[in-house]
């Protein structure tokens, strides 16, 4: 029964009720005090059910709602996974694929009925399969994100580099209990490294801009180097004080990642309009010219990281700015008719950090050399530097 037929019953089974109480209740010749005891607790009874009868229908009426909400939910992110523009695999343990979007089922050559339920190891090589069952083993023993380079086959297709980034799912007592697989065809873009490189046009093929508006925290991914498209990037860290200590600035054309750095702090910040592209870490081990791209990127931040080691060991405050404002002159100065002028906008307290000392000492120390006509802000108070060597 229905919980409609139920409200429905409960409803005509107390009117009946009711009709009969009150003929009984009035009848000239049967006395309130004959009246059974038991009738009475019938009929009080019947208008509980009612009253839970409504209930029951109002709780439903909220379940129905939730429902619609949860399937709703449901199938936004179930489309958010099919539609998804990479290969996204779910696996257990063992690596039986269980879900695949349609961006992995384009990719292997193979209808999505026929997938499911597959080993993953089907789309590997022969003679690279003992290296992908290894993997599995150590994986399922981990809660680490890793990175692996191998060699896939389309059903019925032609073999291809991949680069398969796999996260472990565990239960609440540590377990392994599936795989997230995400998978990518490199094999193009191997092919682009291996032309004769002229400038970084190979370096963005096909890759997406990823944008951050000024003043936007740019998330670190440990797997991944961010290449500088456009704008400039405020690295920093945080002293046991909660101070932010400057400790480098990436311009176009450079690079920065947490896999980069040793600090266990490590924050990237737009200090103007950004564009970024990502370069997963296992596509440079895997590519020799993609290695000799970024290997002069890395040498100019590894060059900067010096630059500020040695503005912190300078002994004089003035000195430490002296040679910051030289080394942002070189990194960030643009020409104009006034001098130097700072593409972008520095706080106080950028400076101070990058100084080692206070805002309230740079203050003191801009002030005078503004004095001194060292310096002057145009009217978007960016610094020009004039004369200054």
């Amino acid at each position: 029964m229905n919980i409609e037929k139920f409200i429905q019953r409960s409803e005509t089974l107390h009117n009946r009720l009711a009709d009969l109480y009150q003929t009984a209740s009035v009848l000239p010749w049967i006395s309130p005090e004959l009246l059974p005891q038991a009738f009475k607790e019938l009929y009080n009874t019947s208008k509980i059910v009612q009253l839970a009868a409504e209930e029951l229908h109002q709780q439903n009426e909220e379940l129905i709602q939730t429902r619609n909400w949860l399937e709703s939910e449901r199938q936004h992110y179930q489309e958010l996974f099919d539609f998804a523009p990479d290969a996204y695999l779910v696996t257990n343990t063992e690596g039986i694929i269980q879900e695949a979007n349609f961006t992995a089922v384009k990719l292997l050559n193979v209808s999505k009925q026929f997938l499911v339920g597959k080993p993953m190891i089907n789309f590997v090589p022969l003679e690279e399969r003992q290296h992908l069952r290894t993997e599995l083993i150590e994986l399922s023993q981990s809660d680490r994100v890793k990175e692996l380079l191998i060699r896939l086959q389309q059903h019925h297709g032609e073999l291809f580099d991949a680069a398969l980034t796999v996260a472990v799912a565990q239960n609440p007592q540590g377990k392994a209990t599936s795989l997230r697989w995400i998978l990518r065809n490199i094999s193009e873009r191997k092919g682009v490294e291996s032309a004769v490189v002229k400038n970084d046009s190979n370096l963005l093929y096909d890759r997406p801009v990823q944008k951050f508006s000024k003043g936007e925290t740019i998330p670190l991914n440990p797997l991944v180097v961010l290449y500088v498209c456009q704008g400039l990037v405020k690295l920093s860290t945080y002293c046991e004080t909660g101070e932010e200590i400057l400790i480098g600035l990436a311009t176009a054309e450079m690079v920065f990642g947490s896999s980069l750095t040793s600090l266990n702090i490590y924050q990237a910040t737009a200090l103007s309009d950004v564009e970024l592209v990502s370069i997963y870490a296992a596509e440079i081990a895997a590519s020799p010219n993609l290695s000799h791209i970024l290997l002069p990127k890395i040498n100019q931040r590894l060059r900067q990281t010096e630059s500020f080691l040695v503005i912190s060991g300078r002994r004089r405050v003035q000195e430490r700015l002296h040679h910051l404002l030289q080394l942002l002159k070189r990194e960030v100065g643009e020409t104009v008719p006034e001098g130097t002028r700072l593409s972008v906008r520095f706080t106080h307290e950028d400076i101070a950090s990058a100084c080692c000392t206070t805002r309230v000492t740079i203050t003191r120390l801009i002030g005078k050399l503004q004095e001194e006509g060292v310096i002057s802000f145009d009217l978007k108070k960016h610094m020009i530097l004039k004369d200054f060597d």
